[in-house]
């Protein structure tokens, strides 16, 4: 990180990012410097600069992760409301019914009867699609190949056979 005197705090108080001064007070003295003090400067405000891309992308990342969180809250909340507020659908739909037949037990029973089907729908396409999933075949031949590449090979003149090994 830099100097202290060359770190700024952003104005929304995010934390404190090192900048590169655009002028200073030893620029008369610069001139008089030797070539390999100035390519040692350039090299560390270029260190610097890179380092401060890199805060200020953290910087700002984090902000935004905040947000989307509180985001993610609130839609949290609306689909929690909304999945408790079914309930009141499907007891609406049962007193229609209850008014229609003229009968409230039947309504009721026909109601619960058509929720435990959808539910047995849904769970029987979930459980095809699951059933459906393989294992990553082609990563697993890779993480192999690597694996049997980065493996110590015996040396064919130290051993004395040229049988394979066995080993796993």
């Amino acid at each position: 990180m830099s100097s202290p005197k060359h770190e700024r705090t952003s104005p929304d108080g995010v934390g404190a990012v090192p900048y590169l001064p655009l002028s200073s007070d030893e620029e008369a003295a610069a001139s008089e410097q030797s070539i390999g003090k100035l390519v040692g400067d350039a090299t560390q405000h270029l260190s610097t600069l890179v380092r401060a891309e890199i805060e200020l992308a953290k910087a700002e990342l984090a902000q935004e992760a905040k947000k989307a969180l509180k985001g993610t809250v609130f839609f949290l909340i609306a689909l929690t409301v909304f999945l408790y507020s079914t309930f009141f659908l499907f007891l609406l739909v049962a007193e229609g019914l209850s008014d229609w037949w003229g009968i409230r037990w039947p309504a009721f029973a026909a109601v619960f009867g058509l929720m435990l089907l959808t539910t047995a729908a849904t769970a029987f396409l979930g459980w095809r699609k699951v059933k459906k999933l393989r294992a990553p075949e082609r990563t697993i031949d890779s993480f192999k190949e690597t694996a049997a590449a980065l493996k110590p090979r015996k040396d064919a003149e130290g051993s004395g056979d040229d049988l394979p090994s066995t080993r796993v």
